[in-house]
């Protein structure tokens, strides 16, 4: 049944598992909202819930949701009738839901709770690997053993669960965002072709999905930030119609202004004319944004179109073993000491592996946190004094990573003077890897229940069986303006925010004006040709650059970016979080009187420029 009011307001209180426990109550207590939502998994998390369940077959879940979230809202939630939808379920939401009901049973509380499954697509492998299923970016055959494979399922069963009287949704594998479209499409009757809504839906879901990320979290010009340990968890309050307030729950910490809110709508959504998601092809380029009020930022614009006829699928498996060293290292020349150190590791085990006839590393990252690593050439702190050796390695030989973390701890005596800080012998853990793909909806299967139950659900209709993205009109390019001969030379953070992150072994840099007339800078100088110059010590393939002219940005997507991705890579930043920090510090000429004194200097200290 759909809902007589013209706005809901849904709070997220999770970006995912490891967040803060204060987001629930927070939200429950002063967010005066009608939906609580969390977003807990991430492909690295599916693999570590897999191996819990292979372990303990009652296991598989993200516990903190029972445990922690719910222990503490579950009371409060019932009495204000606020309804809860979370892909806590992981690769077991049968027992998310049996764990819950019984802290339901607990404090006395009759629930009603839904089950969406059907994510699981590892029955399918064998088939698939006869079929030769390649990987989306690198056209890899399938791995020899797969750990998980998990489709990403769209908002429509979570709606089918409302619908049905849930008042707990659990779910297994979703997109982040669907778990706030599935209540929208309930509570305004949304239908499956209205894609203009469904866009707007799934934007307001994005730009909840990352937790406090869009009330200030991550924010670029981060002083400005008030009260981080009470900065409050997003709501968005969405109207019949799609259109979209961003704000907090009143008296908490944070700062929800259009360039804390733009930063996370440029957070990983790759070409943002085609973001695709199960139930609609997303179009941000129109996206606007204004501040209503303090703490209010409307957003409105998003376009959508028909989805393509496949799901994506999340597999992960296991590629040998991996191990990761650090050491402190302190005095004169602390980097040069620390880069020695960690060579000297590399040879003394590559010569014991020699010994006993087994193979080289697989792969091997030696950073040197402190110096700058992640800067390459542009780096200004060579002469650091206090840096720390990031040392990680992998091998398809356990025994061989099991000789490498022995040797660690000589170095505290062997080497380099200053050197301390280990934290003893580090472990070594199997090394996964993601492999995603896409597969036709018609062999995927949502399924709904409740006690046990089916709940029936209407097929959500679909292009066409095959792949193909639906193309999107063109627009005009951004305007480009040239510097005078007496231009000037500031970073880019001068200029514009930034955000970075991660979709497998590519890096999102997302870059937005601060202010309009910056914008025909922007778009001259800092072009994907040069950026992929800028950043070549980290990024390895292609560059593009995508833009944003509603808010008057750019998304960069850098292709081999991440050392082989999330999961797989040895970096220190293996998300690739820092790369919009790094690019921030791009040079950019402008007319010496365009910049306010104090524009985008808030925390630039001895940077080198005027």
């Amino acid at each position: 049944m759909t809902t007589t009011t013209d706005t809901i307001r849904i709070g997220c209180a999770a970006g995912f598992w490891g967040d803060s426990s204060v987001g629930a109550p927070q939200l429950v207590q002063r967010g005066k909202i009608d939906y609580l939502v969390f977003d807990y998994l991430a492909e690295l998390t599916m693999s570590i819930l897999a191996g819990a369940r292979r372990k303990n077959p009652d296991a598989g879940y993200a516990t903190d949701f029972v445990d922690v979230a719910m222990r503490a809202v579950l009371a409060d939630v019932a009495q204000q009738g606020i309804r809860v939808i979370s892909n806590a379920g992981g690769v077991n939401p049968r027992a998310c839901a049996e764990a819950l009901a019984a802290l339901a049973q607990e404090q006395g509380i009759d629930l009603t709770i839904a089950v969406v499954e059907g994510d699981d697509v590892l029955p399918l492998i064998p088939a698939l690997r006869d079929e030769g299923v390649r990987e989306m970016q690198s056209g890899a055959p399938l791995p020899p053993r797969i750990l998980t494979a998990n489709a990403y399922l769209g908002a429509f069963p979570i709606a089918a669960a409302l619908k049905a009287g849930a008042q707990v949704v659990i779910t297994g594998r979703c997109v982040d965002s669907a778990v706030t479209l599935g209540a929208l499409i309930h509570a305004f009757g949304w239908q499956a072709g209205e894609y203009d809504l469904l866009a707007a839906g799934s934007l307001a879901g994005h730009l909840l999905e990352c937790g406090c990320q869009a009330t200030g979290g991550l924010f670029t010009d981060w002083e400005n930030v008030p009260d981080w340990p009470t900065i409050g968890y997003p709501i968005a309050e969405v109207s019949r119609d799609g259109d979209i307030i961003i704000t907090k729950p009143e008296g908490t910490g944070g700062l929800v202004t259009p360039a804390t809110v733009g930063e996370q709508l440029l957070y990983e959504i790759g070409d943002p004319a085609a973001y695709l998601l199960p139930d609609v092809t997303c179009d941000f380029r129109r996206v606007q944004m204004e501040q209503t009020g303090p703490d209010r930022v409307r957003v409105w614009g998003a376009q959508g179109r028909t989805p393509t006829g496949s799901y994506k699928v999340s597999a992960t498996s296991m590629d040998g073993f991996k191990c990761a060293a650090q050491l402190t290292i302190i005095g004169f020349d602390a980097a040069r000491k620390a880069q020695r150190t960690g060579e000297a590791l590399l040879a003394r085990a590559r010569s014991l592996f020699q010994e006993r006839g087994w193979e080289d590393f697989t792969d091997t990252c030696l950073e040197v946190l402190g110096a700058e690593s992640a800067y390459g050439p542009h780096s200004r702190a060579r002469e650091a004094r206090e840096v720390v050796l990031h040392l990680a390695v992998t091998h398809q030989r356990e025994a061989a990573l099991d000789l490498f973390r022995r040797e660690i701890a000589a170095a505290g005596t062997s080497w380099s003077p200053g050197t301390t800080g280990g934290a003893g012998r580090p472990n070594v853990s199997p090394a996964i890897k993601q492999f995603a793909f896409l597969l036709e909806k018609q062999r995927v299967t949502p399924r709904v229940a409740i006690g046990g139950a089916a709940i029936p659900i209407t097929p959500t209709p679909a292009s066409s069986s095959s792949h193909p993205v639906p193309q999107a009109d063109t627009l005009p390019a951004a305007p480009v303006s040239e510097p005078p001969a007496e231009a000037v030379e500031v970073p880019l953070i001068r200029l514009a925010y930034g955000r970075s992150g991660d979709k497998g072994d590519t890096s999102n840099i997302g870059i937005m004006a601060r202010r309009p007339e910056y914008l025909p800078y922007i778009a001259g100088q800092v072009t994907a040709e040069r950026v992929k110059e800028y950043l070549a010590h980290l990024v390895k393939g292609a560059v593009t650059r995508y833009e944003l002219p509603g808010i008057g940005a750019f998304n960069f997507v850098c292709e081999r970016a991440l050392g082989g991705g999330g999961m797989a890579s040895l970096r220190h930043d293996a998300l690739g979080k820092g790369m919009a920090q790094v690019l921030l510090s791009l040079p950019v000429r402008v007319p010496g009187d365009l910049i306010p004194v104090n524009e985008g200097r808030t925390h630039i200290l001895n940077d080198g420029y005027a």
